[in-house]
């Protein structure tokens, strides 16, 4: 054990190299992250990124509300190899019959744009959730009275399809609020709602929320069938009765998920604690508590030299969108205004640090979460 502090305290002074082989059952896993640059080599300009996705042979990403404004209502793909930002770019539009929804002026304004799915059966489609309406503009009278009685939040939480029409632009074509029963108990927390989103197996769509009444992270569920978006009704969740982990102290949200089989069948959800720099894998059965999976990130260097070549350790990281492609975990990290210039060490990353730029991380999927 008195080795193993050794070894992080170095490394928290110099960089490691990734390519160096290390114990496999280090407690601690180690993850080096890529900046996303754009086309002509600059960093992108705060994202602030909610959600990560597979989709065609590539990585898509949403932000949130508080991204740079060149940045909103778009999905953009990222080339996993390069962290390159290699196109397409989508934009996001309302479609005829969505301009007539309730929620029109909330979502084609700034909405708060958390988590992003593909549809397994339809990889044109897109599923997206809003959480922060805290500002938006109130309901009218006739709107009110259909959608108060959420369960939660003043204003509700919505899902959202969207699909790629035949001009290849981004439209929104349905909008579907989300109801919980009262007995669920998760509280009205305006900026604490759904940030992840996946879909498991019989078209069953997960949604992971930060925390409840208790302040405790839970996972919802809904399932998509042909009629769920026959009308515009609440969509009602069912509580997965997932084994989390119980804090007594704290918040301890989990802000990115993915869906995960393993070759003999079992689900699981790998999800990301963003405060604690953890994985939680979670058994979708409900028998097994939840594996925890701590976390070192580390960001590359470009052009370093002495005690910054190659990668540096982070300060604050907050992963809010992972993605499983084939065994592989890929992360994307929102830079946390109020914390991400902690991270600046070596003169050659502040630049990008202060550009509120994102990393793309990825991690070998181990066998011994899921035992």
């Amino acid at each position: 054990m008195k080795l193993l502090v050794i070894f992080l305290g170095i490394c928290s002074l110099m960089s490691c190299n990734p390519n160096v082989s290390s114990d496999p059952n280090d407690y601690i896993k180690k993850t080096y992250g890529h900046w996303i640059k754009e086309t002509n080599g600059e960093v992108m300009l705060d994202p602030q990124p909610s959600g990560l996705a597979y989709w065609r042979g590539k990585l898509l990403t949403v932000s949130d509300r508080s991204a740079h404004e060149s940045q909103r209502l778009r999905l953009r793909a990222i080339d996993s190899r390069t962290a390159e930002l290699s196109g397409p770019d989508m934009q996001i539009t309302l479609s005829a019959q969505a301009k007539l929804s309730c929620f029109a002026d909330y979502v084609s304004g700034n909405p708060d744009l958390e988590a992003l799915t593909v549809d397994p059966d339809d990889d044109s489609v897109f599923y997206l959730v809003t959480e922060d309406a805290s500002d938006a503009e109130p309901l009218t009278e006739q709107c009110h009275e259909k959608y108060h009685e959420t369960g939660s939040t003043d204003y509700p939480s919505l899902l959202l399809r969207l699909a790629i029409q035949a001009d290849q632009k981004l439209s929104i074509t349905h909008i579907k609020p989300i109801q919980f029963n009262p007995d669920m108990q998760v509280g009205n927390f305006p900026n604490d709602g759904f940030e992840g989103l996946t879909f498991g197996q019989n078209r069953t769509l997960y949604l992971a929320m930060e925390k409840d009444q208790q302040k405790q992270a839970r996972v919802f569920s809904l399932v998509l069938d042909k009629e769920f978006w026959a009308t515009d009704d609440y969509a009602k969740v069912t509580d997965v009765g997932l084994k989390l982990p119980k804090f007594k102290n704290g918040n301890h949200p989990i802000n990115g998920m993915d869906y995960y089989q393993t070759a003999a069948g079992k689900e699981f959800l790998i999800l990301a604690a963003r405060n604690d720099q953890k994985l939680w894998v979670a058994d979708l059965s409900g028998q097994k508590d939840t594996k925890i999976v701590p976390l070192e990130f580390y960001a590359e260097i470009i052009g370093g030299h002495g005690v910054c070549k190659d990668y540096e350790e982070t300060d604050n990281i907050s992963i809010e969108g992972v993605a499983v492609i084939d065994e592989t975990l890929w992360m994307v990290n929102d830079p946390w205004k109020a914390v991400y210039l902690n991270n600046i060490r070596c003169p050659q990353n502040k630049r990008n640090y202060q550009k509120f730029a994102p990393l793309l991380f990825s991690l070998p999927i181990q066998a011994s979460w899921f035992e």
